[in-house]
């Protein structure tokens, strides 16, 4: 342990830390005469401190942690229930026993105002054409929802295949074509064009323009009556059974002064085999159709059809809480380094062989668990770190990030000032692994920090190893990115320790399969938290270098947010 730590925190690591809890800057000032201070009297965090802390971070707590949060009596942790309740007051009492101060005046809770619609599961997605109907049946053929505050929504409109969906003017690409779809219903294909040329869009990696979030946004925008997603297992990055265990029940959006007027009437997705009839009652191929979807000229198709679903809405108004945890820092307190990592999961719904309660417990039970033991570790620290540390709990994120994107619109501190984010979702529970995933790496000098402990450990880091599935627009450091603050997403390695090689990506690919957003997403007495353990202490490591370092860490040239945190940091003041 002492030689990984060593490598670490030597020369260029370790002397600042050593130097900055004296109050200092560097070698000049060190030597300087200065009256004494408070800050000068402030113990050093020396390399022994940071190893034997990191070692507190251990398999006990985690896994005590990991089981409360996912237990049955949890409920599967849905915002606006008895789950909500015991979760958040278990994370701000742990908070509070830990030390840590209250991060909003003198309440650990932010609130998060949200809306609960729960669609009737009986309705129906009706295909109109000259001659025949297509009925098609909800959670078999699709799945539906209106974000409208309104108790009936009735939807219709000619149907209108727009290929992707896409407007991205820096990769000169419009699937609109100036083509008027008002008061239409979009058909449309999940994630990005696949182009030769790799320069546009992100090649094999998705971007946020193949989020079906942005298919539900740009739609919206474009005046359209409602969007129909084509469900493409390999292209979404999940099997049906993830979309309609997902969409199904109650479904929350965030409080919005027009009453969700501003969103579609209707969002949806639709199976490839219900598309595929689509399509033939249309006359039209579906896999012709994906390839010229594919092409520059690519123009909307006008599908001969029209769609017609009436919804019926039972609503409730929903005050959910996102729980922060504050340690102050000293010299640069006013500076901020945040961790996240999301409590909500997808509570109580449909069940999958007899078994209703979506425990969560890899997603995200595991993420909160590193959260609270990194936090008991920076308050074991001999001298508070330079800058203030933020531990926070997000709400609704499996909602679409709806806690996350509510702190980035309303920060408890300016997020000019806040000097990185280290985002933790779903972490390893098979074992050690020789390698370290960096979701998005490059992005940031956040990227440096991780390579530098990483290496300490004897692992190496790589890149995402599954790009096409977008995670980095999936988690909650994405709404806070797009605000231009640095931000750090890790995953677990797929090289694991005593195991042949494709075993990690073939785990990868049996949890999407069988236990993504399912019941049998539970806590199991065999799994190995050496990973876990490893990969908490990693992130442990690089937060303190991050709240040590003499400058805020910033996004690397040519990356989409730098320019965002540019205007940022020139408009609020940050450094």
């Amino acid at each position: 342990m002492k030689s990984w730590i060593r490598m670490s925190y030597s020369t260029a690591l370790l002397l600042p830390l050593l130097l900055a809890s004296a109050g200092c800057e560097g070698p000049e000032k060190a030597e300087a005469p200065a009256a004494p201070s408070a800050a000068a009297a402030a113990p050093a965090i020396q390399e022994e401190d940071v190893a034997r802390i990191s070692e507190s971070i251990a398999d006990e707590s985690l896994r005590r942690h990991i089981m409360t949060l996912s237990d049955d009596r949890m409920q599967g942790r849905l915002p606006g229930t008895e789950g909500e309740e015991l979760t958040v007051a278990y994370v701000s009492d742990a908070f509070s026993e830990m030390g840590l101060e209250p991060a909003n005046g003198d309440s650990y809770y932010q609130p998060v105002p949200l809306v609960g619609i729960t669609g009737d599961p009986s309705m129906a997605l009706t295909i109109t054409g000259d001659d025949e109907n297509l009925v098609l049946k909800y959670k078999e053929d699709f799945m539906g929802f209106s974000s409208r505050e309104q108790e009936q929504v009735e939807a219709s409109g000619e149907l209108v295949f727009v290929g992707y969906g896409t407007v991205a003017p820096e990769f000169n690409w419009d699937d609109y074509k100036g083509v008027d779809v008002t008061g239409k219903i979009l058909v449309m294909l999940v994630n990005d064009p696949p182009l030769p040329d790799v320069t546009r869009f992100g090649g094999e990696a998705m971007t946020y323009y193949g989020r079906w979030t942005y298919k539900y946004e740009i739609g919206a925008a474009k005046g359209a009556a409602g969007a129909i997603i084509i469900h493409q297992t390999e292209k979404a990055g999940y099997p049906w059974g993830v979309v309609a265990g997902s969409w199904a029940g109650e479904q929350f959006v965030p409080e919005s002064a027009d009453h969700g007027a501003g969103r579609m009437p209707f969002e949806s997705w639709i199976t490839g085999e219900a598309a595929a009839q689509l399509m033939a009652m249309a006359g039209q191929d579906l896999e012709a159709l994906k390839e010229a979807a594919a092409q520059d000229d690519f123009q909307p198709v006008p599908l001969g059809l029209t769609a017609s679903v009436s919804i019926a809405n039972s609503i409730r108004r929903v005050q959910s809480r996102n729980v922060a945890g504050l340690l102050p820092g000293t010299d640069l307190a006013d500076e901020w380094v945040i961790y996240s990592a999301h409590w909500d999961h997808l509570g109580v719904s449909d069940p999958v062989d007899g078994d209703a309660i979506y425990n969560g417990a890899f997603d995200n039970a595991t993420g909160v668990a590193a959260l609270l033991d990194i936090a008991r570790a920076f308050v074991a620290l001999p001298a508070a770190p330079r800058r203030s540390v933020l531990f926070l709990a997000l709400t609704a994120e499996e909602q679409g990030l709806i806690g996350s994107y509510h702190y980035a619109d309303n920060p408890l501190h300016p997020l000019a000032k806040t000097a990185a984010l280290i985002n933790m979702d779903g972490m390893n529970v098979l074992g050690r692994t020789s390698d370290v995933i960096v979701i998005g790496l490059g992005n940031t000098t956040l990227d440096d920090l991780v390579l530098q402990v990483a290496t300490a450990q004897g692992r190496t880091i790589s890149p995402d190893m599954e790009p096409e599935k977008g995670f980095y627009y999936r988690s909650d450091q994405f709404p806070l990115a797009k605000k231009g603050v640095p931000a750090l997403y890790t995953d677990h390695g797929i090289q694991y320790v005593g195991r042949p090689e494709g075993w990690g990506l073939e785990q990868n690919a049996a949890y999407t399969r069988k236990n993504y957003h399912k019941p049998s997403d539970e806590y199991d007495p065999e799994w190995d938290l050496a990973g876990m353990i490893e990969d908490s202490r990693m992130l442990f490591q690089v937060g303190l270098l991050a709240a040590q370092a003499d400058a805020m860490q910033e996004w690397k040239e040519g990356t989409e947010f730098k320019s965002v945190r540019q205007r940022s940091l020139a408009a609020g003041g940050g450094r």
